[in-house]
């Protein structure tokens, strides 16, 4: 198991990354609140990871907390709760907010991240609210992945595939990205704006 990765920074592409390791680029998936933090490309980075192996392939998962990653573990021994659906859920709440929801049983919160219906939100509520107690919820997104974030070409454009790949329809990620009202700002905040935006309604 990989559980922890140091290198250099070579891609961001939403919500995928590319870190050089000594020659080695390891493809990582990371939810966006990894991604708020990380620095510009070509600087050094830390991420704590969790390595998933199923039978067509193997993928890795990047996180900026210890406790990031130890609430995708708990989110995916959730029944119907895949890697995927987890990613999502922590880049549309973070550990803190996610607590809050569970804590106070705020299904319509859950049910507003693409992917996750009724009953699925009510699963999480049920079977994580025993679990969640142990888990340690640092204020803040990250630590180890600190910088500021590099403009991307067009910053909009990658916002709205990253909201694609997080599991929203592409004519839902366009609405959001508008709606964002984020002008000049970089992929990353646009894709912040967004979220919170949806978060809202």
């Amino acid at each position: 198991m990989i559980g922890f990765l140091r290198g250099i920074l070579l891609a961001k592409a939403p919500p995928q990354l590319l870190l050089d390791v000594h020659g080695v680029g390891y493809e990582i998936e990371a939810p966006m609140t990894t991604f708020y933090d990380l620095p510009p490309t070509g600087q050094e980075v830390s991420l704590h990871t969790h390595l998933v192996v199923r039978e067509d392939a193997q993928i890795l998962f990047g996180f900026g907390s210890e406790t990031d990653r130890a609430l995708f573990r708990l989110l995916i021994r959730v029944n119907g709760v895949g890697p995927k659906m987890a990613l999502t859920i922590l880049s549309g709440l973070t550990a803190g907010e996610f607590n809050h929801c569970i804590a106070n049983s705020d299904a319509p919160a859950l049910v507003r991240l693409p992917g996750v219906g009724k009953k699925t939100a009510e699963r999480l509520i049920i079977e994580m609210r025993d679990r969640l107690p142990g888990l340690e919820v640092h204020a803040g997104t990250g630590e180890g992945v600190k910088g500021t974030v590099q403009l991307p070409h067009d910053p909009r454009q990658e916002a709205i595939s990253a909201l694609v790949a997080l599991g929203y329809k592409a004519q839902d990620a366009g609405r959001m990205v508008q709606n964002s009202a984020v002008e000049g700002g970089s992929c990353e905040e646009i894709i912040r704006a967004a979220l919170q935006g949806a978060g809202r309604k």
